[in-house]
């Protein structure tokens, strides 16, 4: 009886080991590759725009941005792509790099002044919107261009970019099919156009450009 009980206890040990192994670990925030340090980077960034200040009253030239400001701006644009609002857009890496140009620009705007909720500079929060409406951006712009494209397509006749000289009837038929679908894919993708201009205008009107905001999983304070 001893053994029987011993075996059982040993089987059940080895089911929770496996389970504990199963089990997805958490990451913890600042584990994460493009974790940005809140308090760090917005002191760093009030440090940068006092010095600019600096500069320009007593005539010098503008500073140029910190390495760290600046891996900071990719960091964020990187980590906000890979949210699931934008991640799967084929265009991600140009939607980086809009938001990263847009935060280089928009830090002589950045005002060290602002009030925030703990009474801290919050510059996490304020680039983090600028990339969010920089993505915005981009994505109407790919959409416009895709369009004019499908437009394009529809004008010039969709069966004049197939090969005219199928060889039999059942080639014929399934280019005919696929031009069907072709017609439809371009009905359905004019139909979410319009759902998506009119999401973009109420994500506009909703998300108004504010100094402090949730972002938890980004920052510690």
């Amino acid at each position: 009886m001893t053994l029987k009980k011993s075996k059982t206890n040993t089987t059940e040990i080895d089911a929770n080991s496996a389970l504990d192994t199963a089990r997805p670990v958490k990451i913890k925030p600042k584990d994460k590759p493009h974790y940005v340090n809140n308090a760090q980077f917005s002191q760093a960034v009030v440090d940068y725009c006092t010095t600019v200040k600096e500069a320009k009253e007593s005539g010098n030239g503008q500073p140029i941005i910190p390495d760290y400001i600046a891996t900071c701006f990719l960091k964020i644009c990187e980590g906000l792509s890979h949210k699931a609002n934008f991640v799967r857009y084929t265009y991600r890496e140009e939607m980086v790099m809009d938001a990263v140009e847009n935060c280089l620009k928009a830090i002589q705007n950045y005002n060290i002044e602002a009030a925030t909720r703990t009474g801290k500079p919050n510059a996490f929060a304020y680039f983090t919107q600028i990339s969010w409406f920089a993505f915005l951006r981009r994505i109407e712009k790919e959409k416009k261009q895709q369009d004019i494209k499908m437009k394009y397509m529809e004008q010039s006749g969709i069966e004049n970019f197939l090969d005219q000289e199928l060889g039999d009837a059942q080639s014929r038929q399934v280019a005919a099919a696929f031009v069907d679908q072709l017609r439809f894919r371009i009905d359905e993708i004019k139909d979410k156009d319009k759902e998506w201009k009119e999401i973009v205008k109420k994500e506009r009107k909703r998300r108004t450009v504010k100094v402090d905001s949730d972002l938890g999983d980004f920052i510690e304070n």
